[in-house]
C-alpha cells in the first residue's frame, strides 16, 4: 500500500498549474546533456549537491551564491545531525517509522507522498556521504553512531560531534569542486539573484548583481533551480546567518510562483537568550544537547534570582519530563518552545529579564563523565562559553526559544517543480516535506535528498521538451527584468532619508515576534496587518542608502532585502490569519485543547495554502491543495 505513494501526485485545484511537461517522460540522453544549461541559485547543501550531481551527469551548470565561497553557506550552522532509518541500534526503527514520525511531527500538514519518498531516500544519503569521507561519529565497533532527537523514540540521527552541517557541506563542496575543475559547473560567488526571467510562461533565466563590483548581469538557461534557503530573518533576530533572506523566492513569487504556507515558521527551543538591545543575531545550541541535558526552571518564582547550585532538586521543575513523560526533554521543537514560554510567562524564567530556562548537564556528567560529554558536544560548550562567559560543565546553560527554520516556501509538485514550468525549488526554499513543524535533523535530510537524488531524476522530465528553446539574454524579457531591477535600486538610492535599513528591519522583527511569533491570535494578526503597510511606507520615505549602485555597497544590499521582507511579512500575516486553526508551530490562541496543545481543524484546514501574487497593493489570491492521507490516519498529536 505504501509503495503506491511513490508514483502518486497530489490531487487538487493546483493540478492545472503543472502544464504539459509530464508528457516528456523520456530522459535526456547522455549525449544531449551538454546542450542544456541549468541555473542553481544557492550553494548550501541543497544547491551545492544539486549543482555537483547535475554536473556529474553531464549538464552545464551555473551556480550562484552571495557568499565568498560555498563553504560559507548557512548549512554549516546545522549542528546536531541528519536522520536516516538504518536501525543500527536495533531499536525498532524503519523507513515507515521515520515516515510516520515526520508526518506526525509536522502535525499532519505535509504531503504524504513526498514525505515517504524522503524517508526512503534517507538511507542512501548516509551511504553517499560516507563515500565522500564525511567523518560521522562511530561506535567502538566501527559502526556509525546514532543519537536521539526531538519527536522520535528511536536513535536515528547520524552526527559529527556538533558540526554535522559543516562536515556534510565540506563533503558536498569537494564534489562541487570536482565539477568546477572539470568545467561542468561555473561558480559565481558574491553574486545575488534579484529577479527571475519568464519567457513564454517558463523560467528561463535570472538577473543578478555582483556584490563586489555592483555590475548587473543577465543569465539565460533552460531551467532555474532555487535553493536559497528560508526566510526566518524576517524576524530580524533569528539563528540564521545575517545574509539569509527571502529575496530569491519572493522575486519568483512576484513573477507568478505560488508561495505555500508562509506562516509556518519554526521556533527552536535551544537558543542562547537575547543579550542586549543591539544584538544582530542569535546563536543556536544544537537540539542534540537535549539528549543529555535536562531542562528545568525553579518551582517558586522567588528562586529564579538564586544561582542554580543553590536551588535543591526538590525545588526544581523539570517541566518537559513532567508534561511529556514519554518523550521528556526530546519533545518536538514547537511543543518544547511553547512550554518554555509558558513557564517564563508564569514568572519562573531565569537570567536577565526572566527570558531563559536551564539546560543542565550535571546528571549526565556524573553518570558518563566530563570527557564523554566533551567528546559529544565539546565545540558547542566552547561556543556557549565564548558568547556568555559561562562554563556549562560547571553550571547549567541558559536557553530560550528563537526563530530558526521555515517550513513554508514556494509551492512545488511531486517532482519539485513550481507552478511556473522550468522553475524547480529545493531544500528549505520549498514547502513540501515538513508540514507545520520540522523535526530536528530533518533539514539536512531534505536538502541532500532533493539535491543528490530527487532533482537530478525529475528535472529531465521537463528538459526533454526544451531542446533548442533557451532564449538569448538580449531578448525583451531579459531587458524588461533588468530595467525593473535597476529602477528599484535607483528608487532606494534616491530616497535619501535619515534612517538605516537595519532600524526598519529591527522594528519589523519586533512587530512580528510579538504578533506572529510562538503564538498568534486574530487581534494581534490584524494589528500587524495594519502596522506593516505603515512601516513599509515609512521605509520608502525615510530609508537612507549611501553609496552608489555600481560599487561594493553593503547598505544597498541590506536595503533591498529589507524592502522584500517588508512586503513578505504582510503575506505571512495574511496566511496566519486565514488559517483559522492551530497546527504545529502555527499556534492560534483561539484554538487549543484544555491542556494547552494545538487544536487542528482537519475538516477545513487539512490543506496547503498556496498564494498567488495579484499585483502591488492588491491582496493575494488563495489556492488550496487538499492533503490526502491514505496510509497515516489523522489523529490528535500527543507526545505525553
Amino acid at each position: 500500500m505504501i509503495g503506491t505513494l511513490d508514483s502518486k501526485v497530489p490531487p487538487g485545484p493546483l493540478d492545472q498549474k503543472w502544464g504539459n511537461y509530464r508528457d516528456h517522460s523520456r530522459l535526456v540522453s547522455p549525449n544531449n546533456r551538454r546542450k542544456f544549461e541549468i541555473i542553481v541559485v544557492g550553494s548550501g547543501l541543497a544547491g551545492g549537491s544539486a549543482a555537483a550531481t547535475l554536473g556529474e551527469l553531464g549538464y552545464r551548470v551555473k551556480c550562484f551564491c552571495f557568499q565568498d565561497s560555498p563553504r560559507r553557506a548557512h548549512s554549516i550552522a546545522a549542528q546536531g545531525g541528519i536522520n536516516a532509518a538504518k536501525n543500527y541500534q536495533n531499536d525498532g526503527d524503519s523507513v515507515y517509522r521515520l515516515f510516520y514520525d515526520t508526518i506526525k511531527g509536522g502535525d499532519f500538514r505535509s504531503r504524504e507522498a513526498n514525505v515517504y519518498r524522503l524517508a526512503e531516500i534517507a538511507n542512501n544519503i548516509i551511504d553517499q556521504c560516507v563515500a565522500q569521507g564525511v567523518p560521522f561519529a562511530r561506535e567502538y565497533s566501527g559502526y556509525l553512531a546514532n543519537r536521539s532527537f526531538g519527536g522520535a523514540q528511536v536513535s536515528r540521527t547520524f552526527y559529527a560531534r556538533g558540526q554535522t552541517g559543516q562536515q556534510l557541506l565540506l563533503g558536498c563542496y569537494q564534489a562541487l569542486c570536482r565539477q568546477v575543475a572539470s568545467g561542468s559547473v561555473r561558480m559565481f560567488p558574491y553574486t545575488e539573484m534579484l529577479d527571475l526571467v519568464i519567457v513564454n510562461g517558463q523560467a528561463k533565466g535570472i538577473i543578478t548583481r555582483n556584490l563586489r563590483s555592483g555590475k548587473m548581469e543577465r543569465h539565460a538557461a533552460d531551467a532555474v533551480v532555487l535553493a536559497s534557503g528560508g526566510y526566518g530573518n524576517v524576524f530580524y533576530l533569528s539563528t540564521n546567518a545575517r545574509g539569509s533572506n527571502v529575496t530569491a523566492t519572493y522575486r519568483a513569487y512576484k513573477r507568478g510562483a505560488l508561495f505555500a504556507n508562509p506562516s509556518f515558521t519554526q521556533i527552536h527551543p535551544t537558543c542562547i537568550p537575547v543579550g542586549g538591545d543591539y544584538q544582530s543575531k542569535l546563536t543556536l545550541m544544537s537540539e542534540s544537547l537535549r539528549n543529555d541535558g535536562r531542562v528545568w526552571v525553579p518551582k517558586a518564582n522567588e528562586d529564579r534570582f538564586k544561582p542554580p547550585s543553590e536551588i535543591p532538586e526538590s525545588n526544581r521543575d523539570y517541566y518537559l519530563e513532567r508534561k511529556y513523560p514519554s518523550y521528556g526533554n526530546l519533545a518536538p521543537r514547537d511543543i518544547s518552545s511553547r512550554a518554555a514560554k509558558e513557564v517564563c510567562d508564569e514568572g519562573r524564567g531565569v537570567g536577565p529579564g526572566g527570558r531563559g530556562v536551564y539546560l543542565d548537564f550535571a546528571d549526565a556528567i556524573k553518570r558518563l563523565g566530563a570527557e564523554t560529554i566533551r567528546e559529544r558536544y565539546g565545540n558547542l560548550f566552547d561556543v556557549y562559553k565564548k558568547i556568555t562567559g559561562e562554563d556549562a560543565y560547571k553550571a547549567p546553560m541558559r536557553i530560550y526559544p528563537a526563530v530558526h527554520y521555515t517550513m513554508g516556501g514556494l509551492w512545488v509538485d511531486y517532482e519539485l517543480m513550481s507552478n511556473v514550468p522550468g522553475l524547480f525549488v529545493i531544500g528549505e526554499a520549498n514547502f513540501s516535506d515538513h508540514g507545520a513543524n520540522r523535526l530536528g535533523a530533518s533539514a539536512l535530510m531534505q536538502g541532500l535528498a532533493d539535491g543528490y537524488f530527487v532533482l537530478p531524476n525529475t528535472a529531465p522530465n521537463f528538459l526533454a521538451g526544451q531542446m533548442g528553446k533557451r532564449p538569448s539574454p538580449e531578448s525583451p524579457e531579459f531587458e524588461q527584468a533588468e530595467q525593473s531591477v535597476r529602477a528599484r535600486i535607483e528608487k532606494l538610492l534616491n530616497v535619501n532619508g535619515t534612517r538605516s535599513a537595519d532600524s526598519f528591519h529591527r522594528e519589523l522583527g519586533l512587530l512580528l515576534w510579538d504578533n506572529v511569533g510562538m503564538s498568534r491570535n486574530e487581534q494581534g494578526l490584524r494589528e500587524a496587518l495594519r502596522k506593516i503597510p505603515e512601516l513599509r511606507a515609512e521605509f520608502w520615505r525615510g530609508v537612507r542608502v549611501p553609496g552608489d549602485e555600481e560599487d561594493y555597497n553593503q547598505s544597498l544590499e541590506r536595503a533591498g532585502r529589507v524592502a522584500d521582507f517588508l512586503e513578505f511579512a504582510e503575506l505571512m500575516c495574511i496566511d496566519a490569519l486565514e488559517r483559522d486553526e492551530s497546527a504545529g508551530a502555527h499556534f492560534r490562541e483561539e484554538h487549543q485543547t484544555p491542556d494547552g496543545e494545538a487544536l487542528r481543524d482537519d475538516e477545513n484546514h487539512a490543506v496547503v495554502f498556496a498564494w498567488e501574487f495579484q499585483g502591488d497593493g492588491r491582496p493575494p489570491k488563495l489556492h488550496r491543495e487538499q492533503l490526502h492521507f491514505e496510509t497515516v490516519h489523522l489523529a490528535q498529536r500527543s507526545y505525553k
